[in-house]
Formats: C-alpha cells, structure tokens, sequence
C-alpha cells in the first residue's frame, strides 16, 4: 500500500491544469496559448492526431530534402497553409525560412502574427531538419 501512495501523485492526465496552492486553476494566457497551438499545429504529422487525420502541418514531408531555396518556399507555403487552416486567433503577418548558418541540414521559419482579440504582434520560430 505505501508503494501505490508514493505512485499516485505521479499519474495524472497531464493536459489539465493542477490548482496552485490556494486551489486555483491557472491557464494560459491568450498569446502562450496560441504560441503553443501554432508548435503543436507545425509539429503534428497529418494522420497522427486521432478522430482528425488531416490536423497537422505536413512538413515531415520536407524530411531528407536539400536545403534549396525551392525547399525553404515549400516549408513557407505549408506553414501558411497550416495556420490559416488550424489557427484562427491569429492574423499571420509574415513567414521567413532560411538556412541555419552553421548547419546546411537545418532551416528555420520565423512566423510573425497578432493576436486577431486584441492586434497585439507575436512571433514564434521553429527549426526544421532536413537531412537526416
């Protein structure tokens, strides 16, 4: 029985939030909130998410590509898709994909975007590798 007390704190749903000390809930703000939406979206392979196989931004497609700028206008492309598709808090502003200087298998986007509740400007970057 002691064993099964020191597991339980431990197993928890872990997307629900846990009250603080005074037993409060706390969430995330409107532009955490999204930040972490837009990673999820880019990061989520389409077909990978249950009861929404077309959820996600396809750039696991863009795996063992050359970094050309062919390539990095793709990524764009899926990115901005992906976002019009799959967040609509947000107003995009601008995507730019370019080459990581000191690692030609990687590329980064940066994604400039306000929030449409309250026009405040954002941005968030994700890197991407190509080759593996």
């Amino acid at each position: 029985m002691a064993d099964r007390a020191r597991l339980d704190p431990l197993t928890s749903w872990p997307l629900l939030p846990l009250p603080d000390a005074e037993g409060r809930l706390r969430y995330p703000s409107l532009a955490a909130s999204v930040r972490e939406s837009i990673q999820i979206i880019l990061r989520t392979r389409p077909g990978e998410r249950l009861m929404r196989p077309e959820f996600g931004g396809g750039l696991e497609s863009m795996l063992n590509e050359q970094n050309t700028l062919t390539v990095r206008q793709q990524i764009k492309d899926l990115v901005a898709d992906a976002l019009a598709r799959w967040e609509p808090r947000i107003v995009v502003d601008g995507i730019e994909v370019w080459d990581v200087a000191d690692d030609p298998t990687r590329v980064r986007a940066e994604i400039r975007y306000r929030l449409k509740r309250t026009g405040q400007p954002q941005n968030v970057g994700l890197t991407l590798a190509l080759e593996q």
